[in-house]
């Protein structure tokens, strides 16, 4: 999953990942946003995420076929965003920026 997301945000996964834990580094510009951890959690998912991404892109059409291309699903469509879902069935937001 951590491979997913690094490509989605086109960060690197920072050394050390593993099955149980990982994290996404900012990139080289400090000011790009902060690191994010993820950890497995062995509950399974029972109704709603528990952090939900909304990623804004001024190049919507563009950047919802990118995001198909690296594994997700759309889930719904609506004028201004996309629900989509990656390969864990985990669910974000693309919007219209």
């Amino acid at each position: 999953m951590i491979n997913h997301w690094a490509a989605l945000l086109e960060r690197t996964v920072n050394p050390g990942a593993s099955s149980e834990s990982a994290s996404i580094a900012p990139g080289d510009d400090l000011s790009s946003g902060p690191t994010l951890i993820f950890y497995r959690v062995l509950e399974a998912k029972t109704v709603e995420n528990r952090i939900h991404f909304d990623l804004v892109t001024t190049a919507f059409d563009a950047e919802l076929a990118r995001v198909v291309g690296l594994g997700a699903t759309v889930r719904a469509s609506f004028e201004s965003w996309t629900t989509l879902a990656d390969p864990e069935g985990n669910e974000f937001d693309l919007i219209r920026g």
